[in-house]
């Protein structure tokens, strides 16, 4: 999706982490699609180069790094301040789950890598946010969680765990920071996307069949959803947690 002349400008500016692909591409784009401008994270350079391409050089821009990196952190706010001059949105996308197998056998070091990726480096770049733009002049942060963190989750239990937190974490920064910045979250279930593959590369037709509408997730699901939460007609929602699963709670009971 290259922007053009056409495309609305809001004025708004936001900073969407681990959006080089997948949801928080997603985000990026459909915030870029309502006239705002974006500055994205990732670890790669060159798939984040080829994502501004798509979101337009005008409407966006890229800073390298790792997320638990509180360098990083502090280097991604700069340069959205530098280049917007505002950052009104926060959408924490950014994760990781390195590791597959009972957490009675993990090792507490991987363990300790995917809270910092997953939890802390949300917590940083919120607090980050907050101190740079939103603390004067308001704003919404977005959270993006995952329905492992809503009930049991074998053999990723490490990341289910951090996605809790990331429940919990959206929950203290609401009430922490009204009534000038709104914060929420979004638990999705499977999306296809690169970071979900293993969950149904080469099974699609059966990981869908849990689904009561049929299908797995699309980036653009997420999207959607997500400049709904971090624009005005969101406006007076904080504190919350959208659940997108397709209806797969519907057959599993609830969470």
């Amino acid at each position: 999706m290259t922007q053009n002349s056409t495309t609305p400008d809001t004025g708004k500016a936001a900073l969407v982490t681990g959006a080089s692909r997948g949801i928080g591409l997603a985000i990026a784009e459909a915030l870029v699609a309502r006239g705002d401008r974006v500055c994205i994270t990732g670890r790669t350079e060159d798939t984040l180069k080829e994502a501004v391409e798509r979101l337009g050089p005008d409407r966006a821009v890229y800073v390298v790094g790792k997320a638990h990196d509180e360098a990083h952190q502090a280097a991604a706010v700069e340069r959205a301040m530098e280049a917007f001059g505002r950052i009104d949105y926060l959408a924490n996308n950014a994760g990781t789950n390195p590791v597959y197998g009972l957490l009675a056998d993990l090792d507490l070091g991987v363990a300790r890598k995917v809270y910092e990726t997953n939890v802390i480096s949300a917590l940083g770049f919120a607090q980050q946010t907050w101190k740079a733009w939103q603390k004067d002049h308001g704003g919404a942060i977005l959270n993006i969680a995952s329905i492992a963190g809503l009930a049991p989750s074998p053999f990723i239990g490490a990341y289910g765990i951090s996605k809790a937190a990331m429940v919990n974490l959206t929950v203290q920064l609401a009430a922490e920071m009204a009534p000038g910045v709104r914060v929420n979250s979004i638990t999705p279930a499977v999306v296809k996307t690169k970071f979900a593959a293993a969950l149904y590369e080469g099974r699609e037709e059966e990981a869908a069949a849990g689904y009561p509408l049929g299908r797995l997730g699309m980036p653009q699901d997420i999207g959607g959803a997500a400049a709904f939460l971090l624009g005005d007609e969101a406006g007076w929602i904080t504190g919350q947690n959208l659940v997108i699963d397709g209806g797969l709670f519907l057959r599993a009971g609830g969470a």
